[in-house]
């Protein structure tokens, strides 16, 4: 008789309709292969816009916080081969509650069989039991994610008791449409991003940052983990500067893979952020038109940025008098732990 692997957990999952069906805990970076398969096949079907690698896997993983794989994932498998896996974390939201957070991949020949409702209780018990070992003050709140195209997602949230916390829309532009005149700020300048410049860099960030809803702060260990990055592209950054102190800035990038995986010529200006003393002043539009016009001349056909519709600094309406049109919509679920 063949043994079952030790990892193998023994579960009550009478609701999952897959026949043969077992689960087991994560068995390290063996597991990343089988992880990428189910994820990018989930990102086809759900237009998820991402087409991940073994290589982003293990930098992800090498940069955890407040997650313990050999806990804190479960993997559902027939036959040896993975047809989902979920993993949680936790983390502390700026100006707001403590977030347990739940992720998972469903392969999709293997939806609609009470599979990803069983991995999201599991989860939901797991960071429950976490929670006990925290302070009783502290706020805590269930918290996940997902886009406008996955109907069978939202659906599993709103019937398990989540509500919509916020919602989150990206939005893209043809580069080909006419910019309006956006004089620069005076005072303010246009320098390349040099290495000795990255610190103050991503201190500026931070510190604009923390405006923003949803915004958790982030460590040296962080820091380490955006300069190694895969887009990691300080040559294609716009950074105003007023002397030595930096004013406002856009992260921008280009996805090589992300753009062949999705058909398109494609400039990111994602991170859009201007510290407090330089608000009000058009930094922030007179960036992205520098962003714009150079995706331009770099033969980008369109450009793409993220924005929360609940915004008070009014990003989104800067970003339509842009041209700048919505994409899809990214609902963020809550329900209280």
């Amino acid at each position: 008789m063949r043994r079952r692997p030790v990892d193998h957990i023994d579960l009550a999952h009478q609701r999952v309709r897959i026949e043969g069906v077992r689960f087991r805990r994560f068995r390290g970076t063996d597991d990343f292969s089988a992880m990428v398969s189910i994820m990018n096949a989930c990102n086809r079907v759900d237009r998820a816009e991402y087409n991940e690698s073994v290589e982003d896997v293990a930098r992800v993983f090498a940069h955890l916080r407040n997650c313990d794989p050999s806990r804190d994932m479960l993997f559902a498998e027939i036959r040896d081969e993975p047809i989902a896996w979920t993993r949680i974390f936790w983390k502390d939201e700026f100006r707001g509650p403590r977030l347990y957070c739940s992720l998972g991949f469903v392969a999709p020949p293997f939806r609609r069989k009470g599979l990803g409702s069983y991995l999201l209780r599991w989860c939901e018990e797991r960071l429950r039991t976490i929670s006990v070992h925290h302070p009783r003050e502290i706020p805590k709140v269930l918290h996940v994610w997902t886009t406008d195209d996955v109907p069978g997602e939202i659906g599993l949230f709103e019937v398990s008791g989540y509500a919509v916390a916020r919602t989150m829309v990206t939005m893209t532009r043809p580069t080909s449409l006419p910019l309006p005149p956006t004089p620069f700020p005076e005072g303010l300048e246009i320098r390349p991003a040099r290495p000795d410049d990255y610190r103050a860099i991503w201190d500026a960030w931070e510190e604009a940052y923390r405006d923003h809803w949803g915004y958790s702060s982030r460590t040296e260990h962080d820091f380490v983990a955006w300069q190694q990055s895969r887009l990691f592209q300080p040559n294609l950054w716009k950074i105003a500067w007023e002397g030595n102190a930096v004013a406002g800035l856009v992260l921008n990038t280009i996805d090589d893979r992300r753009n062949q995986w999705v058909g398109v010529d494609r400039g990111y200006t994602q991170y859009v952020f201007v510290r407090r003393p330089w608000r009000r002043r058009g930094l922030a539009r007179a960036l992205l038109t520098e962003s714009i016009r150079m995706f331009a001349a770099l033969g980008m056909t369109e450009t793409y940025i993220g924005v929360d519709t609940e915004s008070p600094s009014g990003a989104d309406v800067l970003y339509s008098s842009l041209g700048y049109r919505p994409y899809q919509k990214h609902p963020i679920y809550r329900k209280p732990l």
